[in-house]
């Protein structure tokens, strides 16, 4: 017994159709997948940075704080940055920090870095510090906590941001009070 000839072909029709369907399918699960990878890839590395600069904030606070200079503290900070790079794409900023008759006043601030960004906690010896009220309470008259602000300029390595129209901060923060 022998099978019509348009019967065959229908089933052939059937079955291409299906493949084309799950063609389609396919390509866009996997394009959604793949930016998710894009993504996971670009946070991991903005976490990573980010726990570097937290290593490096409390370095250079440290070495302040146990009397290095604070050229010098900027300096160390700057030189153990890997895997950053400080020198092209940040800027480290160690200030002193003093509770006074004026209230908490800047006595001391070098930075290093080939990027310029102004420090959260002030401009310039002699004028009014900004620090949060947590370093404040721990601030009594007449001692001083220095601060280290790290700046980093942050590049995406994959796609993800321009595809999808997301704007990502392009400059991380972190700061560390001893």
């Amino acid at each position: 017994m022998s099978t019509s000839p348009h019967r065959d072909s229908i089933s052939r029709k059937i079955v291409a159709d299906h493949s084309g369907q799950a063609m389609l399918e396919f390509a866009i699960i996997a394009s959604l997948i793949i930016m998710l990878v894009f993504a996971i890839v670009d946070f991991g590395r903005a976490l990573n940075q980010m726990q570097v600069m937290v290593g490096l904030t409390r370095q250079g606070s440290n070495l302040a704080s146990r009397g290095t200079p604070l050229l010098d503290s900027a300096n160390a900070v700057v030189a153990g940055d890997a895997p950053l790079d400080l020198n092209n794409n940040g800027e480290v900023i160690v200030t002193a920090v003093t509770n006074n008759s004026q209230g908490n006043v800047i006595t001391g601030q070098v930075s290093q870095g080939a990027i310029t960004r102004a420090s959260k906690i002030g401009q310039g010896v002699g004028t009014l510090a900004t620090i949060p009220s947590s370093a404040a309470a721990m601030l009594q008259p007449g001692q001083t906590i220095y601060v280290t602000e790290v700046f980093y300029t942050y590049q995406g390595i994959t796609p993800v941001a321009k595809l999808v129209n997301i704007v990502l901060t392009s400059t991380l923060y972190q700061a560390a009070y001893f």
